[in-house]
């Protein structure tokens, strides 16, 4: 399983940048995947994950109504749209995926896109 993220940059706080996950080597549409980001001093945390059923999401606390998990699965891409960013935001991001197929939620992330880096400014 190969994991490409994409679309980070850099962005003024209160802006929106919209990351996407290319997937390739399996099934796509069987399987959940999900988002993580890891700032600058911090371990890695979790952000969303969406179920192999694009019905079946679920958002970190710190995150909630301001990013939102999609997947397009005919073109095997993950989204992560980011709106009203701000300095916390700046992280590294990860899309990842696991073995779970049928999944509704990402449960062990077993694969790692090599991350793309979000900075926001003030």
């Amino acid at each position: 399983v190969q994991l490409q993220a994409s679309g980070g940059g850099l962005v003024q706080a209160g802006g929106s940048l919209r990351l996407s996950c290319a997937a390739s080597g399996r099934t796509f549409s069987e399987y959940p995947m999900g988002w993580f980001r890891q700032a600058p001093g911090k371990e890695r945390e979790f952000v969303a994950t969406i179920g192999w059923r694009e019905r079946d999401t679920r958002y970190a606390d710190s995150v909630k109504g301001q990013f939102t998990v999609s997947r397009d699965n005919a073109n095997n891409i993950v989204s992560l749209q980011m709106n009203n960013l701000t300095l916390e935001d700046t992280a590294v991001y990860y899309c990842a995926a696991d073995d779970t197929r049928y999944g509704r939620t990402l449960l062990n992330p077993t694969y790692w896109g090599q991350g793309t880096q979000v900075t926001v400014s003030s």
